[in-house]
């Protein structure tokens, strides 16, 4: 693996240049089309998620496994590990490897013959992403000044929002052409039902992504006024640091992951226009995927807009400053969506939480990538994306299966199970958030650095 070339210790902020702008933003395009792939291959399972249960026969809680665990649990171990190489290594060489490995491991979810052979798959699609996120906002945090950065994460996570609801509407096209077909046999794997197409169809085009990759620059690391700049640093060190600086990042991460428990909404949400108002899957991708893609773009950019209006009004937290209030706009909606007595009130519910989800991710990785030393953005960013990803993939489908299994007890009530979740999860994660605006708006204002 290519290891990028040592840097001079130094506690001062580095003296070499900025990359030109349009080498960046084609980097960020590059990056954009990663994530793109990534949300498609982890989302498409919730797309399919009745038909699979209808042909394997599993009950909601082995289901929300597929939804979430699978995907999470190779993440737990293969995160964090690889994140060390991001911090160390070829961030891009590591990034494409990552791309490969997922697109393949979606691909052959085609195949699965059982419940256990397409958890087994969907664990390596995780084991893939895992490097994405670490590699993507670490090379991103290398491109561009941090008054220009919540703009560069947002152009990025268009390929998340347009991740999500392509899964949807590629998925809809895809089920609209090969639902009519029957099982077909493969000599030596068996049977091929119409939504294990779906996998392969969706999987298999990543590879052009990850050949893509190689062509972007690897943008040499730079570092922050105020910050020490370390080399090899060990996940020990990252986890002393956030430990010593516990009242910054205490309450960002600990929010995230409180408010990750209600995410499981997500992976339900076609379910749940299936159960409650007779939408099926392709009928509810076609209304909500572009409504859930114009929203998000909508809250990215609102997001950018009033992160760049606190930075001119030299408001150092500025993007903190907009995940607050993206997570005050986003409750009510959460909790009326639910309830609504149609389902076209539902959708607009959900939009105004979808913007709020688009919005206030791309200020949290924003503000993360902000304070964090860069010889540890890689680690740090892949346990903010081990919260997100285990509690938020991984855990939150369970917990809302289990509500809807254990106390409600009826499919049909799956509204009520995500109304119970949007109400405990919810206001607790905006609490712990508010915590810690303070200690984030003192610790990036010395990061400003003397010509901050």
């Amino acid at each position: 693996m290519e290891t990028e070339p040592a840097e001079k210790p130094s506690g001062q902020p580095s003296e070499q240049p900025w990359p030109d702008e349009r080498t960046a933003w084609y980097a960020v395009a590059i990056m954009g089309f990663c994530t793109l792939f990534a949300i498609m291959d982890q989302n498409i399972v919730s797309l399919l998620a009745q038909p699979i249960k209808d042909d394997l026969g599993v009950s909601d809680t082995k289901l929300s496994l597929l939804l979430g665990l699978s995907f999470a649990l190779f993440y737990t171990f293969v995160g964090l590990p690889m994140a060390r190489f991001v911090d160390r290594n070829s961030r891009k060489t590591i990034l494409g490897l990552g791309v490969a490995a997922w697109s393949v491991a979606t691909a052959f979810c085609g195949i699965a013959q059982n419940f256990w052979q397409l958890f087994g798959a969907r664990i390596f699609v995780g084991a893939g992403e895992a490097v994405n996120g670490p590699a993507v906002y670490s090379m991103i945090s290398d491109y561009f000044p941090k008054e220009k950065l919540p703009r560069a994460i947002a152009v990025m996570q268009i390929g998340s929002l347009a991740g999500s609801g392509f899964s949807l509407l590629f998925g809809a096209v895809l089920i609209y052409f090969v639902s009519d077909i029957p099982a077909i046999h493969v000599p030596l794997i068996g049977v091929i039902r119409w939504w294990q197409l779906v996998f392969i169809g969706i999987g298999l085009p990543g590879l052009v992504v990850a050949a893509l990759v190689s062509t972007v620059p690897e943008p040499a690391r730079r570092q922050l006024p105020g910050q020490v700049r370390q080399a090899n640093v060990k996940l020990r060190t990252v986890f002393k640091h956030l430990v010593t600086e516990w009242r910054i990042f205490g309450p960002m991460l600990g929010g995230l992951a409180i408010g990750a428990l209600g995410f499981g909404t997500q992976a339900w949400m076609i379910v749940f226009y299936f159960r409650t108002y007779g939408w099926g899957p392709a009928k509810a991708a076609a209304i909500t995927g572009p409504i859930q893609m114009a929203a998000m773009l909508f809250g990215l950019f609102l997001g950018v807009w009033l992160s760049e209006r606190y930075f001119k009004a030299k408001r150092d937290d500025a993007p903190y400053r907009v995940l607050i209030t993206a997570r005050l706009i986003g409750l009510p909606a959460a909790l009326l969506m639910p309830l609504m007595p149609s389902p076209w009130l539902a959708v607009a519910m959900g939009a105004v939480s979808s913007m709020t989800i688009a919005m206030g991710g791309m200020a949290q990785n924003a503000a993360l990538q902000i304070i964090v030393p860069n010889q540890m953005r890689g680690q740090v960013t892949a346990l903010y994306l081990f919260l997100f990803s285990v509690v938020g993939s991984g855990l939150s489908p369970t917990v809302l299966a289990l509500f809807t299994d254990y106390v409600f007890q009826a499919e049909d009530q799956i509204r009520y199970a995500i109304l119970l979740s949007a109400a405990i999860f919810s206001p607790l994660a905006l609490f712990i958030m508010w915590l810690g605006l303070k200690p984030y708006a003192r610790e990036a204002a010395r990061l400003k650095g003397p010509n901050g």
